[in-house]
């Protein structure tokens, strides 16, 4: 059997407030392309199809026909469940959906049920929720790891009766893995981790969960995400995985490179310095996390990275020498005006530049503004609740007289 082995996908993932749809319907074609062009006889999802538990019908669309195509390529499409998917909505019509070639896994009576391609028998694992499934496994304790030792001996006594090589498929940490930003921790009570020997007698465990491809050990393997989803994955290289499988379980791997929309950069440096130098080319067009080091946090900062970084998504300010501002007492506090106390904090939450004379000037109109509607407000109050008009106006100047 030859299968290519791919999960989270996270489909209808935002990156930074940016969508990210396009770019999953990219890899989507070139996975087509790949099932055309190696004669692959199997797609393995290994959970968090979806990014959440309701995905928009645009997503749910493109999921469709996604797996249409896979199927028209000739190859059969395995999908199991992760901890970002629901279960019930994933898995609906799974029955009739097998008898196409489209075999979803999301429930517990799934486990240690095989679908068969060709003489190769693949189990999918959906992610089991400890505090559900614990005691309908027949799992020792509460945990992830434990879950899964119990699933995996319902595998292993099915696989032990079958004469091809056992491929399983699970969303779970696995000992070893390196980590990323983008996942959402699955741990319970404190144990998250599972042992790589928990998925032992098995020719190859397809992992989903961890967004960073990586081999646990010679036949566990994660994919990773197809696509970056933080900037902590900037340096990852993003594939899936295409994988033989003989008759007598010897295996063969190669990964194959997905496109890449849009690469990710991470810069830092003192504005000035950011804008000018040519080294940073290459992030002009790419998706940007910039920390500015100046001394005081620069004015419009924002607007002047776009002009250069049109796609900076994160911007941070780290300086690399603070400027101390001293600090106003509290008598001397009492002294100043509204006015000022809020420029003062403008002052200080800019690191060092006082407001301007134009913002002065529009912040004296908004506390003139809120005064006035204030002083509108409760008089309004006063009057439905009827006081009398000398009670009103006299509460009104006491208003006029404070500040927002």
């Amino acid at each position: 059997m030859r299968f290519i082995h791919t999960s989270d996908w996270h489909l209808g993932r935002s990156f930074h407030r940016v969508g990210l749809l396009d770019a999953q319907a990219r890899y989507l074609d070139h996975l087509v392309d790949v099932v055309r062009a190696e004669g692959v006889d199997g797609v393995l999802v290994s959970g968090d199809v979806y990014d959440r538990a309701l995905p928009s019908p645009e997503t749910v669309n493109l999921l469709s026909g996604a797996v249409t195509r896979l199927i028209d390529a000739g190859a059969v499409v395995v999908l199991s469940s992760g901890n970002h998917d629901s279960a019930i909505r994933l898995g609906f019509a799974s029955d009739l959906l097998a008898r196409a070639g489209l075999h979803i896994r999301t429930t517990l009576d799934s486990v240690g049920r095989p679908v068969t391609i060709k003489d190769t028998d693949v189990y999918p694992l959906p992610y089991l929720e400890p505090s559900v499934a614990a005691d309908r496994v027949g799992a020792q304790e509460r945990t992830h790891a434990s879950v899964l030792r119990a699933a995996m001996d319902t595998v292993r006594c099915d696989a032990s009766t079958r004469p091809g090589p056992a491929v399983v498929m699970a969303h779970a940490f696995v000992t070893g893995g390196a980590t990323s930003a983008s996942e959402r921790d699955i741990s319970v009570g404190g144990v998250s981790a599972v042992h790589p020997d928990t998925f032992s007698q098995a020719d190859y465990v397809a992992l989903g969960h961890l967004h960073g491809p990586q081999r646990i050990s010679e036949t566990v393997r994660y994919s990773g995400s197809p696509i970056a989803l933080s900037f902590s994955e900037a340096d990852h290289h993003k594939s899936s995985v295409l994988v033989d499988v003989s008759a007598g379980g010897a295996l063969s791997t190669e990964l194959i490179p997905t496109p890449v929309t849009r690469s990710l950069a991470i810069l830092r440096g003192d504005l000035d310095d950011l804008l000018r130098d040519p080294r940073h080319r290459e992030a002009e067009a790419a998706y940007c996390q910039i920390t500015l080091t100046d001394t005081v946090r620069p004015m419009g900062a924002m607007e002047r990275l776009r002009r250069r970084f049109p796609d900076t998504l994160v911007l941070a300010f780290e300086p690399s020498g603070l400027r101390v501002i001293p600090a106003t007492s509290v008598a001397s506090s009492r002294q100043r005006g509204d006015l000022d106390l809020c420029c003062d904090f403008l002052t200080h939450v800019r690191g060092g530049n006082a407001a301007s004379a134009p913002e002065r000037a529009l912040l004296a109109t908004a506390f003139e503004r809120s005064r006035v509607a204030r002083g509108e407000h409760e008089d309004e109050g006063r009057a439905t609740a009827g006081t009398s008009a000398s009670a009103s106006g006299s509460a009104s100047g006491s208003a006029s007289g404070s500040a927002a």
